[in-house]
């Protein structure tokens, strides 16, 4: 016969007391963690008040951008063009416009993500160039100091005085 002993009242406390810690642990990582989203969720609304509705993605800001230029090219009236001839220039402003945007629509519609990636690869050129163009101006600057750093040029130094 296998003797069984109930656990004594301290083993039974010790029990219950990791149970409570186990459960205030997992209430405290929950609490943090609705802490940290509200404080994210407040942030961004912030944000959004102060800066406006963050940019979509590069396909969404060039359908914007479309629009926007159609828009101002279907409102434009030339004076060039006088009475009788403006309303035929309008009509070829829209048929280029609509022409334009039916160009632009399927490739929007087929390939957005394209977009991200050449306004990302427009993003690095612009970088190597920034960072090319304030090396040269570094160079440029420290031969007018006098600093010795540089070899002089060909050109040779010529004294007013």
């Amino acid at each position: 016969m296998s003797e069984e002993r109930p656990p004594s009242d301290a083993a039974q406390e010790e029990t219950a007391d990791e149970v409570r810690v186990e459960e205030a642990h997992a209430t405290d990582d929950d609490a943090w963690a609705k802490a940290c989203a509200e404080d994210l969720a407040a942030e961004k609304a912030r944000r959004r008040a102060q800066h406006g509705p963050p940019p979509g993605s590069a396909a969404e800001e060039l359908r914007k951008l479309v629009d926007a230029v159609a828009d101002k090219l279907s409102g434009l009236q030339s004076p060039l063009f006088g009475a009788v001839a403006s309303g035929t220039a309008q009509q070829m402003v829209n048929q280029v416009v609509q022409q334009a945007k039916a160009a632009v629509e399927p490739v929007l519609e087929r390939n957005p993500e394209v977009f991200d990636h050449l306004a990302a690869a427009g993003s690095e050129l612009l970088a190597a160039y920034r960072s090319a163009v304030e090396n040269q101006e570094r160079r440029w600057t420290a031969r007018g100091t006098g600093s010795g750093d540089e070899e002089p040029g060909p050109g040779e130094h010529i004294d007013l005085d």
